[in-house]
């Protein structure tokens, strides 16, 4: 049971009342992770014409931007090569949500839309020096 701010005692956290620790922020994606990441998601916005912003909004989005988003993930993962867990900091998502992306775009490669991926991927391996 969470406590309103008035029956909570000054300087105390929900979690210190209850004796534990809050939960740990996510560790930020290193550098190398980063900019492979950015640059998928940039490339991901102008082959759907979804912003950057709604590709990296930490909120749910549009169908649109959450497919775009996806798109991005795998890319980043499949493309330039960066672990699940790097993707995940870098897109603020958890590891599972990058895996279920992953799935969900190899799923969906069939016809017009697989020509578009394996075009984004060989862009990508192209930019990573690959």
């Amino acid at each position: 049971m969470l406590l309103t701010d008035s029956a909570r005692p000054e300087g105390r956290s929900e979690y210190a009342l209850a004796g534990h620790s809050p939960p740990a922020a996510p560790a930020p994606a290193s550098r190398h992770a980063l900019v492979p990441c950015r640059l998928a998601a940039a490339m991901v916005c102008a082959a759907t014409g979804v912003s950057v912003d709604e590709i990296l909004a930490r909120r749910r989005a549009s169908a649109p931007a959450a497919s775009a988003r996806q798109l991005a993930m795998y890319l980043a993962h499949v493309g330039f090569g960066v672990a699940l867990a790097d993707v995940a900091r870098a897109f603020r998502r958890d590891r599972t949500t990058v895996a279920y992306a992953c799935r969900r775009i190899e799923d969906l490669r069939d016809g017009p839309f697989d020509v578009e991926v394996a075009r984004l991927e060989a862009c990508a391996r192209w930019a990573a020096g690959g």
